[in-house]
């Protein structure tokens, strides 16, 4: 069974349909890239899975349970979690304290001070830290990490939770092409370790920088204009005519002519 099932969601903003009928699954310990031009849809259509927005119609299941209606806290606690294109930490605490915050709220404890907090599972969070090699940093403070280091500690916010799905918004925006490549081959190389254990993880990411997508993709989605209008192998993707098209932007999608 696949881990989510997307089934004809749609969501319209007045007289923009922003997203039509939009349908595909993501299995479990796969990679699968989002792609389209600007307006495709990619951001409506992952506000909807966060439970930021609920869709006009569809349903959006996870592990056999719809997740329409849900909040983000209850998508998170599902376990669905999510990073953003542009990073959301806290700039004045530490590396650790920016992780043990985030396990904190993933055992839903409440602390008035953070000098009561300051030894809770650190330990666990040194270990979140090591799995995106940032051990070494875990006492500096966040606002002084250069940006890609700032990419990898919001992963390991993310991962605090213990998801078995990560939706990663723009993961590689604003970052220099080493940066780009050592992020998602650090994801690659987390999804592929927890491929076989009970709680496996499975990414979705949106990304506008192609090579990116063809290089740690295991399988494509792309929109057009709300629509799903092709999907498959990256290679078959980038061979595409049709989504050559679209990016070229030459004209209106019309698949018939573009096959």
């Amino acid at each position: 069974m696949s881990l989510l099932v997307v089934k004809g969601i749609e969501k319209s903003y007045g007289a923009n349909r922003a997203v039509k009928g939009l349908s595909f699954c993501l299995e479990r310990g796969e990679m699968l890239a989002l792609i389209g031009p600007n307006g495709a849809g990619k951001s409506t259509t992952f506000n909807m899975l966060n439970g930021q927005i609920l869709p006009d119609r569809g349903d959006i299941q996870f592990n056999a349970k719809s997740l329409i209606g849900c909040s983000p806290r209850q998508t998170w606690q599902a376990g669905i979690s999510r990073t953003f294109q542009v990073a959301q930490t806290f700039g004045s605490l530490t590396l650790a304290q920016n992780v043990q915050m985030a396990l904190l709220s993933a055992d839903a404890k409440l602390f008035s001070f953070w000098r009561i907090a300051k030894h809770y599972k650190r330990e666990e969070a040194i270990d979140l830290l090591r799995s995106v090699d940032l051990h070494s940093q875990a006492d500096k403070t966040c606002a002084n990490l250069a940006y890609g280091d700032v990419k990898r500690l919001e992963l390991a916010i993310a991962l605090a939770s213990a998801p078995t799905l990560l939706l990663m918004d723009e993961p590689t925006a604003g970052m220099a092409q080493k940066e780009r490549n050592n992020l998602m081959a650090l994801t690659q190389q987390l999804v592929q370790e927890k491929r076989h254990s009970e709680k496996g993880l499975a990414v979705l990411f949106t990304e506008h920088n192609m090579d990116v997508v063809f290089e740690y993709a295991n399988r494509v989605l792309v929109m057009a204009q709300g629509e799903l209008i092709a999907q498959g192998p990256p290679k078959e993707i980038r061979d595409s005519h049709l989504v050559q098209s679209v990016y070229l932007g030459r004209g209106p999608v019309d698949r018939e002519s573009a096959l």
